[in-house]
């Protein structure tokens, strides 16, 4: 049976798959900055049968690879990520990152060295395989714009009928998968306040006027739009992390800068919070005689996974029966944002999550110095995926 072949093949690769993974641990680059990852992606590739490669997509590094069956069928892509974040890694291990200040603190390590190995292998079994697969290794998740934009405007998508990623989460139990349908992960927004008032003496306020009690009033407005004007079924999240108001103790600063970050769990929240944060602004100005200067962005979209598709994913994963899977479990909405959003806006398609969590110690979460995850949940990533391509990729509508 092919799944059964799949599976014992990546069984047979499972040591690969976490040395693969170790070496990109040690080898963390940044966002935009990938070069030497994308080049051990690309050297992999050269002894592997896959079909055509794709490299520097986009313009920035990014790697296509396709794999055609020789049995007609539906053409669908697959994601893995491969950038990491600007954090000192404290882990401790073995193959801890080799580049200070810089570390896989969110497991694109991870899902790269699976991808890298079920390539391999359907690429090997082809002549047994249906449909055409594409394999999208995708630079620059961590920051904004994000890399799919500039893959999917290079025309990564053109021909897919359904896109499909994986993510593995270290506070999630090992042995699950989990899925979600509908809108999934939040969508982002950032912003950025200069408030510009008038300087002076702390003796005589009634000479200057005080740019941190505009700011500060800005602050606490912005707390009320998620508990008076959201929809309470609905969600948001409005936070100020930033507020540069140092100065001396006895001057009244003139300026102040702020910047924000916005979660929403849909585009009416997305945009209701934004409209709520230009009339405060306008507010400021108006009540405190202030010149306030916002910068405003919207970037990652609500991830929103295809009901029809996603319910497919879950039986696929059910019946592929994997033995290293306890269960398949739904899960509650995820408050991190994440750019495969894009590709889900522009193809139906589902993102779904892989238990990561480890067996021993402390379980940290994604982007912590101490992030870890159990290497038992690549080969779980491997053959779920594989159980979603020989499902999807087969001749029957998706």
């Amino acid at each position: 049976m092919l799944i059964e072949n799949l599976f014992n093949r990546l069984e047979q690769k499972e040591s690969r798959i976490v040395e693969i993974r170790r070496h990109l641990h040690e080898h963390p680059e940044l966002s935009f900055q990938e070069e030497e990852t994308a080049a051990f992606i690309a050297d992999f590739y050269k002894e592997v049968p896959i079909d055509e490669i794709e490299k520097d997509f986009g313009g920035q590094r990014g790697i296509v690879v396709t794999i055609k069956g020789a049995k007609p069928g539906k053409t669908i892509a697959i994601r893995a990520d491969f950038d990491a974040l600007p954090i000192k890694e404290e882990t401790g291990l073995p193959y801890a990152s080799k580049n200070e200040g810089v570390m896989h603190a969110c497991g694109h390590d991870g899902h790269t060295a699976y991808m890298l190995i079920l390539a391999e292998t359907l690429a090997e079994m082809k002549s047994e395989l249906s449909g055409v697969i594409k394999i999208i290794h995708q630079p620059a998740e961590e920051m904004p714009p994000g890399g799919a934009l500039g893959m999917i405007s290079a025309g990564v998508l053109e021909g897919v009928e359904a896109v499909f990623g994986i993510h593995v989460m270290s506070m999630m139990e090992s042995g699950k998968i989990f899925y979600r349908s509908g809108n999934t992960q939040t969508g982002r927004a950032r912003f950025k306040l200069r408030v510009q008032g008038k300087g002076g003496h702390g003796s005589s306020p009634h000479t200057a006027n005080d740019a941190i009690v505009a700011a500060s009033s800005f602050v606490m407005n912005c707390q009320t739009i998620v508990s008076r004007r959201v929809n309470p079924f609905d969600a948001a999240v409005v936070t100020i992390g930033s507020f540069d108001g140092k100065g001396q103790f006895n001057v009244i600063k003139d300026s102040v800068e702020l910047e924000g970050d916005v979660r929403t769990m849909s585009e009416a929240a997305r945009t209701l919070v934004e409209d709520e944060i230009r009339r405060f602004v306008k507010g400021l100005e108006e009540s405190f005689g202030v010149e306030a200067r916002l910068e405003y962005a919207n970037d990652y979209p609500v991830l929103y996974n295809d009901p029809e598709i996603t319910g497919q994913v879950r039986a696929a994963l059910e019946e592929a029966d994997i033995p290293e899977v306890d269960a398949v479990v739904e899960t509650e909405p995820q408050p991190p944002s994440e750019d495969f959003a894009y590709y889900l806006k522009e193809k139906p398609g589902c993102f779904f999550y892989v238990g990561a969590m480890p067996a021993e110690g402390e379980a940290f979460p994604h982007h912590h110095p101490k992030f870890e995850i159990n290497e038992k949940s690549l080969l779980i990533s491997a053959k779920a995926m594989a159980a979603v391509v020989v499902r999807f990729c087969g001749e029957e509508p998706i």
